[in-house]
């Protein structure tokens, strides 16, 4: 083998490994993927398709009111979309969901969903933590009905985009 033909491959080598370097990097300290289980987030998010989701953003941001985020529980991690923030009064009457009071407008809800949502409250959600729900209102194990108020130190990523399958690609919302 000539000394040439000995650089390229230790060069592509040394790119493999710098590469594999980064994709490890990235992957445990910014970015993931999670897959969606279940129908709770329809039609936002269907069953069985992959998401990535931002690791790092609430290291240097705050959860905000309309996230979906992932949460990270002993035994199952959940997609859902952040509705109440800390210290906000959280009530749902008449298929209508009030915080501190005010009538909220959901344009990522259709009908369906809408008219599907049952009344529940007023709760006021606790300093360090979040109300969260699915999408689809009258199926989704959420803040209302089992999953309770969600830690922030639970919640680990907001999804960013839906990258599985390839037909449903696009940012998440």
């Amino acid at each position: 083998m000539s000394e040439q033909s000995k650089n390229e491959w230790l060069e592509w080598i040394k790119a493999i490994v710098v590469a594999i370097a980064l994709a490890f990097i990235l992957r445990t300290f910014f970015f993931a993927t999670s897959i969606v289980e279940g129908a709770s987030m329809d039609p936002t998010l269907e069953n069985g398709e992959r998401v990535m989701f931002n690791k790092i953003i609430y290291y240097i941001d705050e959860p905000e009111r309309g996230d979906i985020v992932i949460i990270e529980r002993p035994v199952k991690s959940y997609v859902k979309r952040i509705v109440g923030q800390p210290g906000d009064t959280i009530e749902i009457r008449d298929h209508t969901l009030f915080i501190n009071g005010k009538e909220q407008n959901q344009p990522y809800l259709n009908q369906t969903a809408i008219h599907a949502t049952r009344d529940f409250g007023k709760v006021e959600v606790p300093e360090d933590h979040y109300f969260v729900m699915g999408d689809n209102r009258s199926i989704s194990k959420d803040s209302r009905n089992g999953l309770g108020f969600v830690e922030e130190s639970e919640i680990i990523g907001r999804t960013e985009l839906v990258i599985y399958p390839f037909n449903e690609w696009g940012l998440t919302n």
